[in-house]
């Protein structure tokens, strides 16, 4: 009696078992999935090529060129998430610059942190490395504009239905001067049903 228990016992937990399992498929990284509705890599990717393209067709771009005869150097500085979510403004960062950098119109500098590892780096270099291999200080690119922004949602939910709504603003702004030469606006709006979102 008791072996034809725990022989049900043992397949009822194997049943278990079986049935919590996951399962994982690779993918291209390039591929648009879009599970939850919420902002992912796709929104970050395509959001900061849009911006980016936008800011460079612009009428300040031109007007730095003819007056400087150079291409302008650009940092992007704080993108703040006022959002309902979580967001990895980091990431979205990181798609900023690359596509700023890649567009080859626009000199790139570090960040504030990147700048503080490269020059404590310096000041090691300057003194225990040997004299001809030495990158000395007061050599740094200044930039002349910062672009910074923020991410907005508005969530509207009806019983399983939701709409999210993004708004990401972003600015360029001239450090010499804070004047703002360029506003961009992105929007993104989802539709989503689930039936998880039923309180």
């Amino acid at each position: 009696m008791n072996k034809a228990k725990n022989v049900w016992l043992i397949i009822a937990a194997a049943l278990v078992i079986g049935g919590c399992t996951s399962s994982v498929q690779r993918i291209d990284a390039s591929e648009q999935v879009d599970l939850s509705g919420q902002w992912n890599d796709t929104d970050s990717q395509l959001v900061a090529q849009k911006m980016v393209t936008d800011s460079l067709a612009r009428p300040w771009f031109s007007k730095f060129l003819k007056e400087n005869g150079r291409e302008p150097v650009v940092i992007v500085g704080q993108i703040k998430n006022l959002s309902h979510e979580h967001i990895n403004t980091n990431t979205f960062i990181a798609d900023i610059e690359r596509e700023l950098i890649n567009s080859g119109n626009v000199q790139f500098v570090a960040s504030a942190d990147a700048r503080d590892e490269i020059r404590l780096e310096r000041n090691d270099q300057a003194a225990n490395s040997t004299l001809d291999t030495i990158n000395e200080m007061g050599q740094e690119i200044g930039a002349d504009f910062m672009m910074q922004g923020q991410i907005n949602t508005i969530i509207d939910t009806e019983n399983v239905t939701q709409v999210r709504f993004y708004q990401v603003n972003l600015e360029l702004i001239s450090i010499k001067d804070n004047r703002k030469v360029w506003i961009g606006e992105q929007k993104i709006k989802k539709l989503v049903k689930n039936a998880n979102l039923r309180k």
